[in-house]
């Protein structure tokens, strides 16, 4: 299993409700909806920023996008899929500022606590 994570900023000009609204109503269901695309995913989070002060991190950072896939392979079909061009990218333009999109692809993470600890 691949992980992909995407630090997301949103449009300039945008308000956050507006990102969010369109993040979680129109592209996560553009996503979901599009056989072509959600059959190469096994799982998408969206992880919207907790709340606007520092204490949830960096100022400008509006959410992370998780996407997890069995394989790299996976991961690249998805992005090389002709519906990813036609409405994908075209929508990450409409609220993302894809200048400022920082992403990671990850292999197995390395567990170092699992669970509840006892306080």
């Amino acid at each position: 299993m691949v992980k992909m994570f995407a630090l997301l900023r949103r449009r300039q000009g945008m308000t956050t409700e507006e990102f969010v609204e369109h993040w979680r109503d129109r592209h996560g269901p553009l996503i979901a909806g599009e056989p072509s695309l959600a059959r190469h995913i096994v799982r998408y989070e969206q992880h919207v920023r907790h709340r606007p002060d520092l204490l949830s991190g960096t100022e400008d950072c509006d959410g992370v996008a998780v996407q997890w896939f069995h394989s790299i392979d996976d991961f690249v079909a998805f992005m090389s899929e002709p519906k990813y061009a036609e409405l994908i990218a075209p929508d990450e333009r409409r609220f993302l500022d894809m200048d400022r999109v920082e992403f990671i692809v990850t292999d197995e993470p390395n567990v170092v606590i699992d669970g509840d600890v006892a306080r």
